[in-house]
């Protein structure tokens, strides 16, 4: 699964909720670009292929809707 030039290798694990509702700091920009209601902010750990090739694991944030799916999926840093 490849997502905003990052694949994501595998499946993301220990995923948490950040924030729901207003506490999603871009909610109105989420809203006019995706459609969508019920925003969450999430992070978990996944395996990441880098450009160069090389693996490694990451906490990945990311923003989720029900219907509308995964968006503006980053890492936020490497665990490895």
């Amino acid at each position: 699964m490849e997502q905003d030039g990052v694949e994501i290798v595998g499946d993301i694990t220990d995923i948490e909720t950040i924030a729901t509702g207003r506490g999603v700091r871009r909610l109105k920009h989420l809203r006019k670009r995706y459609g969508g209601r019920r925003w969450r902010k999430l992070k978990g750990i996944g395996t990441v292929r880098l450009a160069s090739g090389s693996t490694r694991q990451a906490e990945l944030h990311w923003y989720e809707a029900h219907g509308v799916g995964r968006k503006g999926l980053k890492i936020k840093r490497f665990l490895d």
